[in-house]
């Protein structure tokens, strides 16, 4: 291995976070023959570390997706790709219909989540999603722009401070191009009998010379909407809020508005032996929401002196989601008096001037107060256009000042978001004109049109993600000791967050039916330190010391240590071993948000027996918790990385991570399991029950509280196969096993929803003009119903439901899906290819999770994924 002081006077240290690494399982470094080569050997820095080194193994373990395995995966975008990395272990949130962050997609590594992951691009933080105000969306990174990708897959606070406890995505974007590279590609899915198809395109141009360096470029994708009726599993849904009607203290059942049960989508059928008017809801809504993504960018670089040089980075980004969601549903209280009452022999059902007249039954009693359940099926769809707008400028200098290597810079970036919903209920309207009979009951679309516009609403939610950084680091040679010179990296940060998510004034006082959600928003600052050394002991020993403090603003402050260890026993093998501590900061929407409704899709027995049909939309209100503090973490690795042969390597590291203080949201379906399960609640989170056990409300939330403890072995081992005039073949074998996810004292591997292993081989095979790719994707399997829920039948569409102290039951079988691009290098530098992604068309595992018919963050319904794409170069 070169020796530190041997290339100390060559190359200086790291000063920007993030820049080249070498593949996972790659060869280790080869002992210096000659100090004049070594002057010549390029360092290069890796993710989660800031010194620059010339081994290519380092202490940490480090994947990188280089670009040649982007354009072989044939996904669409950053966020497609990442997707179905092994190290996603549970899937991530993608665009669906119905959401408030409809249009964004993320990344959740090892399961600890998407706001336990840190993205960065070009080793920066990037900022908050507006739609969320605690994730970061991929979708706003172009893939165009991007070179490789760079996962460390340890936590990584030490470095990068918060939500760096699951690990660190680093999203490295061009530099160095010169010419110009077109790419345009279109592709269609081959389940939904419409829609789902796609297209994608980019174009990008460099330039450069001895002193100056230029490259941009622009990006877009797009995949069309599909709407639920179009898969051919889906049947029709059945939900309560059709036209229904039930007693004001709930005793009693459901029944349905008399003689209001005729217009389309509504479905007139008998529960519990009661007439009962249902709703299709699968009939007009869309969960897989359209996504559409432009982007533009540009790379500056220019040499001013010899030792110095000022650079700039910038882009623009544009996004637009379209989504569909079945007419709003909501509930009416009605007076006993009411024309608009089944109870009241006088209502407008009755009434011999009603064309649509039906007789009245005694057996129905007494006039009393009643609710009901309606869809606002008259007023049209619920439709939601998302639109996201997001700046990124930066501007630095590098250069050398005595014997410090400084870099410093600013940067300023805005993302905008705006949220449209149209044909929403403005409830104060629907429930006056339902309770004095000015709207028809029994024929919604009979309506007048102006009654129907004055029950309407068009809804809006504009939020905006505001960051600005100031940066400094500087890195020298500190002293020298046997083995090398030691070497140290010191920096500081600025960053302030500005965030807003503002609802209209409608929807924060709570008067639109069939939306949810309310506005939140404050700002912050953080301050920060940091120093990383590296510390020859041996020829083949070294050591890196690393920590940083963050002062915020608004709870307070946290110190994270990390210290590694890298021992190359002989040439070939490297061992390798870390620990560290990490925290994540509370973040501003769960700090300020307004107490806020959704209606919220459970599995709940009793819920569904009383409504007749599952899942049910429960009454669900969360709350804000200011008095959180940070979650602390402490993880640790070890591993080797060992090269045989000249065609073989592989690495092998386990990682543990222990949470503390967790930052926990308890939703409805959290809190009926653990309910089911008997274990706590904190206080003031919890359900109440009618009288006849339906669930009235859920008052949900965050809270401190608890620990996870999860571990895990990652795998990884690569081929290489030259076979002369026959062609070359590489392979790449990536395995994530996950050993054990502790939660309040049980393993939740293997629920539902948590497969123990993923597992992806990559084959190339390269025969002249030809290259031929085939990935193999696997995603273990799970037990199918968890603790505390047991199989519901068919009434539940085989989904679970909730049952105190019932075992892990069933069993949801391994998913296994084939990928297959064959591609031709052309004459004049252009290159056509041809591909399908799941081209068996495995078809996910179709039991209902969280609301919908499958896994939406672990699977996608879209079949058999075919594409062409063209490539030309100039």
């Amino acid at each position: 291995m070169y020796s530190n002081n041997k290339l100390s006077k060559a190359v200086r240290l790291a000063i920007a976070f993030g820049a080249a690494s070498a593949f996972a399982g790659t060869a280790v470094a080869q002992d210096a023959q000659q100090e004049e080569e070594a002057a010549k050997v390029e360092r290069i820095e890796v993710t989660g570390s800031r010194i620059k080194r010339t081994d290519l193994e380092g202490a940490l373990p480090v994947t990188v997706i280089d670009r040649e395995m982007i354009d072989m995966s044939g996904q669409l975008s950053v966020s497609d790709l990442l997707r179905g990395t092994t190290f996603n272990s549970t899937g991530s949130f993608r665009p669906q219909s119905g959401s408030s962050a409809q249009g964004t997609a993320s990344i959740n590594l090892r399961g600890l989540g998407s706001d336990r992951t840190l993205v960065l691009v070009d080793g920066r933080r990037l900022p908050k999603s507006p739609s969320t105000g605690d994730s970061q969306d991929l979708n706003s990174i172009p893939i165009g722009a991007v070179e490789r990708i760079e996962i460390l897959s340890d936590g990584a606070s030490a470095m990068y401070g918060s939500d760096a406890m699951g690990g660190v995505v680093n999203i490295i974007t061009r530099k160095d191009f010169n010419g110009v590279e077109f790419n345009v590609s279109m592709g269609e899915a081959s389940v939904p009998k419409e829609g789902g198809d796609t297209e994608s395109g980019s174009v990008v141009f460099g330039s450069s010379n001895a002193k100056t360096s230029l490259i941009g470029g622009v990006s877009w994708n797009k995949r069309d909407i599909v709407f639920e009726r179009d898969y051919p599993w889906v049947v029709p849904g059945s939900s309560v809020y059709g036209n229904n009607w039930i007693n004001a203290d709930f005793t009693g059942n459901f029944s349905a508005i008399p003689g209001g049960c005729s217009e389309e989508n509504f479905i007139a059928t008998t529960i519990s032996g009661e007439p009962r008017c249902q709703y299709n809801f699968n009939a007009t809504n869309a969960n897989e929401a359209s996504t559409r993504n432009e982007s533009m960018f540009v790379k500056a670089r220019h040499q001013v002196t010899d030792d110095w040089q000022v650079y700039m980075n910038a882009s623009a980004t544009k996004s637009a989601s379209f989504g569909r969601y079945a007419p709003a549903p909501d509930w009416a209280p009605v007076s006993a008096t009411s024309v608009n009452n089944p109870t009241n022999p006088n209502a407008w059902f009755y009434n011999p001037a009603n064309p649509n007249a039906v007789p009245f039954n005694p057996a129905i009693g007494a006039p009393r107060e009643i609710e009901i359940y309606h869809r606002y099926a008259a007023l049209g769809n619920r439709d939601g256009y998302v639109n996201n707008e997001g700046s990124d400028f930066l501007v630095g200098a590098q250069g050398m000042l005595g014997n410090v290597d400084l870099d410093f810079g600013v940067r300023r970036n805005r993302s905008k978001t705006y949220d449209i919903g149209y044909n929403y209920i403005v409830r104060s309207t629907a429930w006056d004109y339902i309770e004095r009979g000015i709207y028809d009951l029994q024929r919604p679309s009979a309506n007048d049109e102006d009654v129907l516009n004055a029950m309407k609403a068009t809804i809006s939610r504009i939020s905006f993600f505001n960051q600005d950084e100031a940066y400094i680091s500087g890195s020298f040679d500190m002293f020298e000791v046997g083995a090398g010179m030691v070497q140290g990296v010191l920096g500081a940060e600025y960053r302030k967050e500005d965030y807003q998510d503002q609802y209209d004034s409608l929807s924060e006082a709570g008067q639109i039916g069939g939306s949810a959600g309310n506005s939140a928003g404050g700002d912050r600052s953080v301050k920060s330190a940091f120093f990383e050394t590296l510390v020859p002991i041996l020829d083949n020993l070294e050591m890196s010391l690393a920590g940083r403090y963050d002062k915020y603003s608004d709870y307070g402050n946290d110190f994270a240590p990390k210290v590694s260890f890298r021992f190359e026993p002989m040439d070939g093998l490297v061992m390798r071993a870390s620990w560290g501590q990490g925290f994540r900061a509370p973040t501003l929407p769960i700090l300020t948000q307004k107490t806020t409704f959704s209606a919220v899709s459970v599995n709940d027995a009793q819920t569904c027996a009383v409504l007749g049909s599952c899942p049910v939309q429960v009454d669900t209100f969360i709350r804000a918790n200011p008095n959180l503090s940070s979650e602390q973490s402490d993880q640790y690795t070890v591993g080797l990385a060992y090269q045989p042969t000249d065609w073989l390597n592989f690495s092998v590291d386990y990682w543990n991570t222990k949470i503390t203080n967790k930052i926990t949201y308890f939703g409805p379906s959290t809190i009926l399991e653990r309910l089911a399960a008997g274990d706590s609640l904190p206080a003031g989170i919890g359900i109440t029950r009618r009288q006849n056990g339906s669930i009235s409300e859920v008052l949900a939330g965050y809270g401190n509280e608890g620990e996870v403890n999860t571990d895990g072995i990652d795998l990884n081992a690569r081929t290489n196969f030259d076979f002369g005039a026959f062609g070359r073949l590489n392979q790449n074998l990536q395995i994530a096993y996950t050993r054990n996810y502790d939660e309040g004292g049980r393993n939740f591997v293997k629920d539902p929803g948590f497969p123990q292993m993923r597992a992806t081989l990559q084959n190339v095979y390269v025969f002249g003009d030809i290259d031929v790719a085939y990935n193999l994707n696997l995603i273990g399997n799970s037990f199918r119903c968890g603790l505390g829920q047991t199989p519901g039948g068919a009434a539940n569409r085989n989904g679970c439901v909730n049952s105190a102290n019932a075992p892990r039951d069933g069993n949801w079988g391994t998913y296994v899906t084939h990928d297959l691009q064959v591609s031709y290098n052309l004459p004049w530098d252009g290159k056509i290819t041809v591909g399908a992604l799941n081209i068996f068309e495995k078809l996910p595992s179709l039991r209902p999770y969280d609301g919908r018919d499958y896994n939406f963050d672990l699977y996608d319904g879209w079949g058999r994924q075919t594409y062409v794409r063209y490539s030309q170069s100039f």
